[in-house]
């Protein structure tokens, strides 16, 4: 009787709640006929975006209702309300999921409230019934488990009512990819924009410089060759100094832009190189992957014809993740060591790098320029980034990044 009654309060709880709901679902409907006469008026169509999001936000409790008593989560699609306030509107009055929510609105303000009333109802016969046929006959509950019936028939109407249809699930999954898609579009041009800076201040800053400097040496040695060769000969040796220093920054520059090690040696002779100029005692790993690939990216194959090396891009932002976390490492984790894991997966390439150092990397956008970087450069070949960097450690980057083998 003690566990009957246990169950009953529960699912009487979960009714009240319902009739909570259904009056808020009430005052939802007043408001949907002033957002109507507001629209017919022009004046206030801005108000329709956001009543919608407030239906959202109670379909989405009634959701949330439902799920925590069922266990299974109810799924939602929406079309996203955003850009202007013409695109919000039509959006608005367009997306099938705010239509589902009205019916669901205005049919549960109706059995909302009506179940929690029969409920009432239970409880009253309840007490007299089982109170007799429970607690003096020993026998098992017969009315108390009729509200956990009438819970399920609440959870019930509202999965049915809630549950987007398969053609608006698309629609909200495509809508929410090209969402995504803008994004990481916009990522990438911030990214290229960004990196085009980098090398023009690099070119402007040093081998621009250095060639200017260059040519005044020529010049001068040029002017002092008939009056003073020793002049000369020591002006043109300066000259040959910074023609090599010139060569450097444009080698540098160079590796900023495609490493000329990654078309020479592959991404697994890349990533070793790198673990060896680093400062740590770094530990590389490849899985599936050849360390003797062909010399042009993306080409590269086993004996069965299987291609061993990831697409040029792929490559090159695999190889710049490895370098950036390894660069973190040295510099801020203070760790001795770290592990650089490089394995191809069906669907593309895995790289993990892996410090045992003082932790507190910050995720997201707050990560430093150059986290953002490597999200970015990921981002824009559809791949994903995640970093896991507790206090106190290990920092964990896991980056995947889609391509075909």
């Amino acid at each position: 009787m003690r566990e009957a009654i246990k169950e009953a309060a529960r699912a009487w709880w979960h009714l009240l709640t319902g009739a909570a709901l259904a009056v808020l679902c009430l005052l939802m409907a007043a408001v949907a006929l002033f957002t109507a006469v507001l629209t017919l008026t022009v004046i206030g169509a801005g108000v329709l975006p956001e009543s919608v999001l407030l239906l959202r936000a109670l379909a989405g409790r009634e959701r949330s209702r439902t799920a925590a008593r069922t266990g299974t989560p109810v799924p939602e699609a929406y079309l996203p309300l955003d850009g202007p306030l013409p695109a919000r509107v039509r959006t608005a009055v367009t997306d099938p999921g705010t239509h589902r929510d009205l019916v669901w609105a205005a049919a549960h303000a109706v059995y909302g409230m009506a179940l929690w009333c029969v409920s009432l109802v239970v409880w009253v016969c309840a007490l007299a019934v089982d109170g007799v046929w429970t607690g003096l006959a020993g026998r098992r509950p017969l009315v108390l488990p009729l509200i956990g019936r009438l819970a399920a028939l609440e959870t019930d109407w509202a999965r049915v009512l809630l549950t987007p249809p398969p053609s608006a699930a698309r629609d909200a999954a495509l809508a929410a990819r090209v969402e995504q898609l803008t994004a990481t579009r916009a990522g990438a041009v911030a990214a290229h924009g960004a990196e085009l800076r980098r090398i023009e201040r690099d070119l402007h800053d040093g081998a621009q410089a250095r060639l200017v400097a260059l040519s005044m040496r020529i010049g001068l040695a040029r002017r002092a060759y008939d009056s003073d060769p020793a002049t000369a000969r020591k002006l043109l040796d300066d000259a040959q100094e910074q023609a090599e220093e010139a060569l450097a920054e444009l080698r540098h520059v160079v590796r900023g832009i495609h490493p000329p090690i990654l078309t020479d040696r592959g991404l697994t002779g890349a990533v070793r190189a790198l673990a060896a100029s680093s400062g740590l005692e770094v530990a590389v790993s490849v899985t599936g992957l050849d360390d003797h690939a062909d010399s042009t990216a993306g080409t590269g194959s086993s004996g069965d014809g299987h291609r061993t090396r990831a697409p040029a891009a792929v490559e090159a932002a695999a190889y710049f993740v490895v370098a950036e976390a390894l660069t973190n490492a040295a510099k801020h984790s203070g760790a001795p060591a770290a592990s650089v894991a490089l394995a191809s997966a069906p669907a593309g390439l895995r790289v993990r790098v892996e410090d045992a150092g003082r932790g507190g990397a910050e995720a997201g956008e707050r990560g430093g320029s150059g986290l953002t970087g490597m999200r970015r450069r990921v981002a824009a070949l559809d791949g994903t980034v995640r970093l896991t960097s507790p206090p106190g450690g290990p920092t964990v980057i896991e980056v995947e990044l889609p391509c075909v083998w």
